[in-house]
């Protein structure tokens, strides 16, 4: 079972979450740094693509596929501090930028592991910078309705992903905790 902890995110245009995963954290981010593998975790994640060797200035193309909407997001890794920091922007459609962290938490290791790690991903966006034009929308189907639908969807696939992730990753199921933080809007 996933628990899911987090403050309304109705009007905020950034979103810092974190879990912890019972790995040190060179195995957190060596996990982290393969992003073609994404797609294995999601049913709307189609596929990732890069171009790059992985580093600063890769760039990758995440497609994603949910209702009668097809939309390609396009990403560039901006820096990498192994075994601790990927940093990354979006570079088409919306101006958003964000980063995956990883912090040894010795302390949350369970009883026969030496350490632990939590993984963090903070995304800050623009909202006013999405339009209607960046999807190629049915008729009658206005952005704001696609909005409202997916927020739920993503809230929902987050949970699985990161179940499954940490499935993954431990070698086994187990409950998780998923913590969406409080971020000022300004960050």
């Amino acid at each position: 079972m996933l628990t899911f902890s987090r403050p309304e995110l109705d009007c905020v245009d950034s979103v810092e979450l974190s879990t912890v995963v019972h790995v040190p954290p060179e195995e957190a981010y060596k996990f982290l740094i393969d992003f073609p593998g994404y797609a294995d975790y999601s049913k709307h994640l189609n596929r990732v693509t890069r171009r790059g060797e992985g580093g600063p200035g890769t760039e990758y193309d995440i497609h994603l596929e949910w209702w009668k909407i097809r939309y390609t997001v396009h990403s560039e890794v901006t820096e990498l501090t192994p075994p601790e920091r990927i940093d990354w922007r979006i570079t088409k459609d919306i101006r958003a930028h964000g980063h995956w962290r990883v912090e040894e938490v010795p302390e949350e290791a369970p009883e026969g592991k030496e350490t632990a790690s939590r993984v963090w991903l903070s995304i800050n966006f623009d909202a006013d910078s999405a339009d209607s034009g960046m999807l190629d929308l049915p008729m009658f189907v206005s952005l704001g309705w696609v909005v409202n639908k997916v927020k739920p969807l993503v809230l929902k696939e987050a949970e699985t992903v990161v179940a499954r992730i940490v499935a993954d990753l431990e070698g086994e199921k187990r409950d998780v905790n998923l913590v969406v933080h409080d971020k000022p809007d300004s960050v």
